[in-house]
């Protein structure tokens, strides 16, 4: 049975008088827990206010999926206060490691005796206040490395096409390089016509332009394919449809190859149709430079994006373009947005830099960006396309970002409280809540700014306003 020199090795218990504590000691219900016995589950409303006098019990919190570990309670030691005073649900679960004995009292008990003795509520007030400190700062972490994670995904999903593209490319090359090479010793090895020679040299570097520049016409492309393979194939070329494609793509006339070609019409050796090869592999290796080129700019961006993101290499506070921090972010969150979200941008013109924590304020357009998506994905309520519309301007001595997607929109209800740490409208495991408290204070603490939010189906808008001498 509980008793008074029991609780008298707890300090907040210290200031009770003995009365005080025998009627402790008498309300108590006596509870047993085997190892591995879940006292309390993530979810539950509050059952009282726990006294653990013997054993050890962990505390756990689902985070995406998986039961993290986020604290201990080794005897003697107290705990469920926070959830009596607040009257919110249990945000973690309890999970005896040993044979562990506890008393619990009841929800009225405990707001009786808190009520009772002033230095006892001091002190009970001075553990919660450490406890949510605690717990807030092991959850932002988690926050920011669950953010960190998901921009890592989205990150290597976009970097793997041009990766892999660039990795093609390389391969591909190198044996038509070869055959290049070959054919130019052949050739060499004849009575060289100089002049015929250089109209060669010449339809090659037009084609390359028209590589370089196409005028992207799938109709126009198509027909001259078409017409390119009717003309090989009379000319006597295997396999004329590999050659079709790279000449049209060089967009090479038929009345050029019928110039460039006379002089070989009758030649028994290879050199019959090697001129129209070359060519062909010419506009090849052309293509696959620029697709390589392509690939390797996209690996640039990508990574340029990422350490803009992150502002690496500079201070704290720095000179930043809120244009650019925002487009960054959006580059890091395309693997999500290519799955039918679009993205409307509504600039102010020649908006001024202004000093700001940059990685930090990332930080804000990377949760209101992410919340948005989410909302999408639920549809928007009248089967409109998915829309995020992000507007900026300059207002007075203010530079105001408004985030909004015409998603179901933040039910009356709750609307109120989505501001608050810990509280979250996502499934259980799935949010924090504190990725908006974490924008709240980014723009309130650090910036001395406002955050706003209004909604309704169909809109929901989450205005930042930062004052531009922060």
């Amino acid at each position: 049975m509980l008793c008074a020199e029991s609780l008298s090795q707890m300090k907040p218990f210290q200031t009770l008088p003995v009365e005080r504590l025998d009627w402790i000691c008498d309300r108590a219900e006596h509870i047993q827990l085997s190892p591995g016995e879940i006292l309390v589950r993530e979810g539950d409303p509050s059952q009282g206010f726990f006294i653990q006098i013997s054993g050890q019990i962990t505390v756990n919190r689902r985070s995406n999926g998986v039961d993290m570990p986020v604290g201990r309670h080794e005897s003697p030691s107290f705990f469920g206060e926070v959830q009596v005073l607040t009257e919110d649900v249990v945000p973690v679960t309890l999970v005896a490691d040993i044979h562990t004995d506890l008393y619990r009292l009841s929800c009225p008990d405990f707001l009786d005796l808190v009520h009772s003795c002033r230095e006892f509520e001091k002190d009970i007030f001075r553990t919660v206040s450490q406890r949510l400190r605690g717990l807030e700062s092991f959850i932002r972490t988690r926050e920011k490395m669950a953010a960190l994670g998901t921009l890592s995904a989205g990150l290597a999903h976009e970097l793997n096409n041009p990766a892999a593209a660039l990795v093609r490319v390389l391969k591909d090359i190198q044996p038509a390089v070869l055959e290049l090479q070959r054919m130019n010793l052949v050739y060499g090895q004849q009575q060289v016509n100089e002049a015929h020679t250089q109209q060669w040299l010449d339809e090659r570097d037009r084609g390359f332009a028209a590589i370089a520049n196409p005028k992207n016409n799938p109709l126009a492309q198509g027909d001259r394919e078409d017409a390119l393979t009717d003309w090989l194939e009379d000319y006597g070329v295997a396999d004329a449809w590999k050659l079709a494609e790279p000449l049209a793509a060089g967009e090479t006339e038929l009345a050029t190859l019928d110039r460039l070609m006379a002089p070989w019409r009758d030649d028994p050796t290879e050199l019959r149709d090697m001129g129209l090869r070359w060519l062909a592999l010419s506009f090849d290796v052309m293509s696959m430079l620029k697709s390589g080129l392509h690939g390797a700019e996209r690996i640039s961006n990508l990574v340029q994006s990422m350490k803009s993101y992150s502002y690496m290499d500079r201070a704290v506070l720095q000179e930043v373009q809120i244009h650019d921090g925002i487009e960054d972010t959006l580059r890091l969150f395309a693997f999500k947005l290519k799955q039918g979200i679009e993205v409307k941008r509504q600039y102010g013109p020649d908006l001024p830099t202004m000093m700001a924590y940059g990685s930090e304020l990332n930080q804000v357009w990377t949760n209101l960006i992410d919340n948005a998506i989410d909302a999408l994905n639920e549809g928007p309520p009248d089967d409109a396309p998915p829309t995020i519309t992000i507007r900026t301007c300059e207002k007075r001595d203010r530079l105001l970002v408004e985030i909004e997607d015409n998603g179901p929109g933040i039910p009356p209800e709750v609307k109120n409280r989505i501001l608050e740490p810990f509280f979250t409208t996502k499934p259980m495991g799935k949010g924090s809540g504190l990725g908006l408290d974490l924008v709240r204070r980014t723009v309130e603490n650090r910036h001395g700014g406002s955050l706003m939010v209004s909604s309704e189906p169909g809109r929901t808008c989450f205005t930042v306003s930062l004052p531009m001498s922060s």
